[in-house]
């Protein structure tokens, strides 16, 4: 039986004898947990974010991944870990520069510098073992970053977490998580009951022994920074009226796809989007789900692609080398009309590229992607709550319509933690059981309907209802027919289904001024820090408003009309765009982002754009800068 929120007699009289220390109110604080691959920041940040959640703060966490698996100890490219915003309010992206790091060597915390992540005079807790390390060298890298660091400005504290931790654990690698999270705690006066039920939750797998020494490393950790720390926070929060649950976007996905009816997903690993089929692994079969691990990417989609022709709506899962495999497969599913869900996880690019950052270059390419014309829905996951929905969604549209429903979301949204409320389970969210009657004599596979290019689905079995499934050019009746005439009905009625689904679709609200100066337009996980952006913008009195898009492909109505409202219009994009300030680059020569070729093309507006693709997610302080350089005529 394990024992919560035991404290020594020892501790206590500490306690008592120690002065309280005066506590700082702060509406937020961004806090980044560094370490080597192994050493378990990563479950540090997000079990600190998880109490903080508990608690009733807003949080957004930002997992820092490196790019190989197993890179080498004390290296700038090996910083791993996570990043974690709290807040006395609701939290909608991952800020701007950290306020307090807590680095296990000054290695993994150079490469934070270098990337511009930490802020001006940013607390520093720096692991002190290296102070002593029998390697000179070693020792010398320690004292020159750390000197460099406190000349600069930054708050250097030196903290003796492989001392401390030694005394409970032999290995010291295997406890420092637990101490920092101990710490942290202290520093942001964290309820430590909460502490403990967590660690209780997150190792109870491994046994009461292991739960009782990760109790004492978190104990240890929260009474140092009680006793030798100089400072100590407190962000206010207020617990939410309904209950709520903080869980990253891959598993939103896969709550998804348990509350939307579906039963079958295929797929095949591939980063960042795996995590979503692990986690279906261990619920799906629990409601009736198979989760179908395939050989390869194609025959994941082909196998999802014979479900769903069975009766059965079927999800894939991938990324965006994956979802560039699928392609052939994607376009047999349109040709034969059968539902079909993809999800694509971007990733950076093109190749395997940065498999571990965040990117949102793959919207072209689910748009477009493949031969011939060949429409999908296109939609697109602007939250990790938007990730549970968004698969509802896309099954309904999938299933009404008999066509491809691409889902994009994207490493940042995947790893990311946030709390939703929770979902309350509603019937409306399953499709109607399929129609299983006869079919009428003389009823076509394909009778398309000429306004809306819909036609009845048949599911094998059914009684006359037998036909041959083709993936080549065919008429109503499924048979092969190469007439010019036929294959232009077809294309037509295929066609017809987006425009069908675009009368359906609302005209996105505007968030911030309805008219003005500048509206910003956006997709997918840069919504928070869009409206962060430009909220700050409004604050200094500039008119500016933002649109951001669900839907990709259709496009809704009344997009050109707000636009019009506004004297300029730009795109936030994590996608390439060039920029003009290139000597090569000019209006003849210049690439657009993804997003903005789109509304160009379909509005012939004047739309400007503003990327960045340095593999992390766009931060609100740069979109309010790209905003107000808008505001100032500059490009």
């Amino acid at each position: 039986m394990v024992e919560l929120g035991l404290v020594s007699d020892e501790r206590r009289r500490r306690r008592n004898r120690k002065a309280a220390k005066p506590v700082v109110t702060l509406d937020e604080h961004i806090v980044e947990v560094i370490s080597d691959s192994g050493e378990g920041a990563q479950r540090c940040g997000q079990s600190f974010g998880s109490i903080a959640a508990r608690m009733g703060n807003g949080i957004w966490t930002v997992e820092i991944i490196p790019a190989e698996i197993q890179p080498p100890a004390r290296s700038i490219a090996g910083a791993s870990g996570n990043r974690i915003r709290v807040a006395s309010g609701p939290v909608t992206n991952g800020g701007d520069e950290a306020d307090l790091v807590v680095a296990l060597n000054e290695q993994v915390l150079l490469a934070r510098l270098r990337a511009d992540e930490l802020k001006s005079g940013c607390i520093i807790l720096l692991e002190s073992e290296w102070q002593g390390a029998r390697d000179p060298a070693i020792a010398d890298s320690y004292f020159q970053v750390r000197d460099e660091l406190v000349a600069d400005g930054f708050q250097v504290y030196d903290i003796p977490m492989e001392e401390e931790c030694l005394h409970y654990v032999a290995d010291a690698r295997r406890g420092k998580n637990m101490f920092v999270l101990g710490m942290l705690c202290s520093i942001y006066s964290l309820d430590m009951r909460l502490a403990r039920e967590q660690i209780a939750v997150a190792f109870a797998s491994k046994g009461d022994s292991v739960v009782q020494t990760n109790l004492q490393l978190l104990d240890a950790g929260h009474d140092w920074a009680e006793d030798n720390l100089d400072f100590k926070f407190e962000i206010p929060a207020t617990r939410s009226p309904e209950p709520q649950i903080v869980v990253n976007g891959n598993t939103a996905l896969g709550l998804g796809v348990l509350a939307s009816g579906m039963e079958v997903c295929a797929m095949y690993p591939i980063t960042p989007a795996t995590s979503a089929s692990h986690y279906l692994s261990d619920v799906f079969e629990a409601v009736g789900g198979v989760v179908h691990q395939a050989e390869d990417e194609i025959a994941a989609c082909a196998f999802a692609i014979g479900a769903s022709y069975a009766g059965k709506c079927a999800v894939t899962i991938t990324s965006g080398p994956g979802y560039s495999l699928k392609q052939e497969a994607i376009g047999l599913a349109v040709m034969g009309e059968i539902p079909l869900v993809v999800v694509d996880v971007q990733r950076g690019g093109p190749s395997t590229g940065q498999p571990t950052k965040a990117e949102q270059g793959d919207l072209l390419a689910a748009c477009f992607g493949g031969h011939g014309d060949a429409p999908k829905v296109i939609m697109g996951a602007a939250t990790i709550e938007d990730c549970f929905y968004s698969m509802i969604t896309a099954r309904k549209i999938a299933e009404t319509f008999h066509t491809v429903v691409v889902v994009l979301t994207d490493a940042n949204l995947a790893t990311a933690q946030q709390p939703f409320p929770r979902p309350q389970f509603t019937e409306d969210w399953l499709a109607p059981p399929v129609d299983q009657s006869t079919i009428g004599m003389g009823a076509k596979p394909y009778d398309w309907d000429a306004r809306t290019g819909l036609a009845r689905r048949f599911v094998p079995g059914q009684p006359f209802g037998m036909h041959c499934l083709t993936g080549l050019a065919h008429d109503r009746g499924s048979r092969v027919a190469y007439d010019p005439q036929i294959n232009q009905e077809g294309l037509r009625h295929r066609s017809l289904k987006l425009a069908a689904l675009q009368k359906t679709l609302k005209t996105p609200p505007l968030f911030g001024d309805p008219e003005g100066d500048v509206l910003v337009v956006g997709w997918g996980s840069t919504q928070g820090a869009i409206e962060e952006a430009v909220g700050r913008v409004r604050k200094d009195g500039h008119k500016v408003g933002s649109l951001h898009l669900k839907f990709l492909q259709p496009l809704a109505s009344g997009i050109k009309e707000a636009m019009a409202k506004f004297d300029k219009v730009m795109t936030v994009e994590n996608s390439w765009c060039d920029s003009l300030e290139d000597e090569l680059i000019d209006e003849d020569s210049r690439r657009y982002a993804n997003l903005e070729w789109l509304l160009r093309a379909r509005y012939l507006v004047d739309v400007d754009c503003w990327s960045e693709v340095k593999g992390r997610p766009i931060k609100p302080g740069a979109v309010a800068q790209a905003i107000l350089e808008k505001l100032n005529g500059e490009r």
